[in-house]
């Protein structure tokens, strides 16, 4: 499936039980960081005239940030005689083992400068156990571990929930997939995300993989023009 593929939901209005993520807008995964997404800083302006959107509507607004140990199981550094993007696979961890990223306290981990965060009501940080990764917002790649962001949302009775952020194939679509399983109708925000497409296909996959689950898409200008 492609971009060009992709049912475009239009008709649409926001509702008291919306609320809006924005994954991982980490200096890291921005050209110049550790492990940059192509174009990912492009994204952020208009992540942010659409929490605004959201924040003028009284809707929440939760910012995911990746905050891992030095330590962390998922970087090849922790593992003689292995390289980033190395294939590996362990409870947790993998299908590849990563650069050293999003330390915690470290200049790499911390938000761009451009990105707006006074808008946000909550900061949900994921990859915090050395031994799990999570590209999630909601639950760590052990599949059973929970970030918190599902109970936030909860109690708060929210029923949508808009994604944008970084990575696509990851984060992204863990988060959204996720989401959906956790009883969420969700829908990506298209254009105000960016993928890695590593190994190649996988975004073509991922798209494919969130329209059989029942995951909607839709563009910024709609959301931007209500």
């Amino acid at each position: 499936m492609n971009y060009s593929d992709i049912n475009f939901e239009t008709n649409i209005e926001l509702l008291k039980n919306d609320a809006l993520i924005v994954v991982d807008i980490q200096n890291d995964f921005i050209p110049g960081g550790r492990l940059p997404v192509e174009k990912g800083d492009e994204i952020i302006s208009d992540v942010n005239k659409v929490a605004q959107k959201f924040k003028e509507a009284g809707l929440k607004i939760a910012l995911t940030q990746d905050w891992h140990p030095k330590n962390h199981k998922s970087f090849a550094s922790v593992h003689p005689g292995k390289n980033p993007f190395d294939e590996y696979c362990a409870l947790g961890i993998g299908p590849v083992l990563w650069p050293d990223h999003c330390v915690q306290g470290q200049k790499g981990a911390e938000f761009h400068e451009a990105l707006n965060t006074d808008l946000a009501d909550a900061i949900i940080r994921k990859g915090t156990n050395p031994q799990i990764d999570s590209y999630s917002g909601f639950v760590e790649n052990d599949g059973k571990t929970l970030t918190g962001l599902s109970g936030y949302l909860s109690s708060l009775n929210i029923k949508r929930i808009f994604i944008a952020g970084l990575a696509l194939d990851y984060c992204v679509y863990f988060t959204a997939i996720d989401g959906k399983k956790l009883g969420f109708d969700v829908y990506i925000i298209i254009d105000l995300t960016r993928g890695i497409d590593s190994p190649e296909g996988n975004i073509s996959k991922v798209l494919t993989d969130m329209t059989k689950n029942g995951i909607k898409f839709i563009k910024s200008e709609t959301i931007l023009n209500l």
